[in-house]
């Protein structure tokens, strides 16, 4: 039996290419999306939808995905958090995706989480954010593309026949702060998970 990860698929370009690279080396994968609306946008699920089915049909098989609310969670997040707060709202949020996808990992019996993240890519993914991340769950988080500059991720996803679905509209929150935290420590995660009930 092969082993199972759970891909958290955002729409972008590099949690699917993190995603073909786990296929590629015999691993069995399912997805899951967080469906960001309202704060999303509503093509967001068609082309996740179409970047599973680019991916079935190149790795030859048909893949499961998922999806989970978690828009709705986040609102109420952003009206709990003050002003000052709301510049964690991003890390925030993704601790909670990882907490559910853990949930949902052990429920299909997945071993561990796959996401797209690329250290220093965009702001928030930082080393300190990441730590940050990974204390929120007890499996593994697997992050293929670590190392890897955005072009090199680009030229697998044109190569793969992905990155023309990546990048149609849909996928953005349109509650994401200006300027978010960087440099996120687990005490002050820690303080604000309980503010916001786990």
């Amino acid at each position: 039996m092969k082993t199972k990860l759970l891909c958290l698929i955002s729409g972008g370009i590099d949690s699917p290419i993190a995603a073909h690279m786990m296929l590629a080396k015999g691993y069995d994968v399912e997805f899951v999306n967080f469906d960001l609306t309202p704060v999303g946008n509503d093509y967001t699920r068609i082309k996740i939808e179409k970047l599973v089915k680019q991916l079935g049909k190149l790795h030859k098989k048909k893949l499961k995905l998922t999806f989970l609310e978690h828009g709705k969670q986040l609102v109420k997040f952003y009206q709990k958090l003050d002003e000052k707060e709301r510049k964690q709202l991003c890390l925030l949020c993704r601790r909670r995706m990882l907490t559910e996808g853990e949930k949902f990992a052990k429920k299909i019996k997945a071993k561990a989480l796959l996401t797209g993240e690329n250290l220093a890519q965009v702001a928030s993914q930082t080393i300190d954010n990441m730590y940050v991340e990974d204390k929120a769950v007890s499996i593994p988080i697997l992050r293929p593309l670590i190392g890897f500059n955005k072009q090199g991720i680009v030229d697998i996803a044109r190569k793969v026949g992905t990155y023309e679905i990546s990048i149609e509209p849909g996928g953005c929150c349109n509650i994401t702060p200006n300027r978010p935290e960087v440099h996120a420590t687990l005490e002050e995660i820690n303080r604000l998970d309980k503010k916001l009930g786990k």
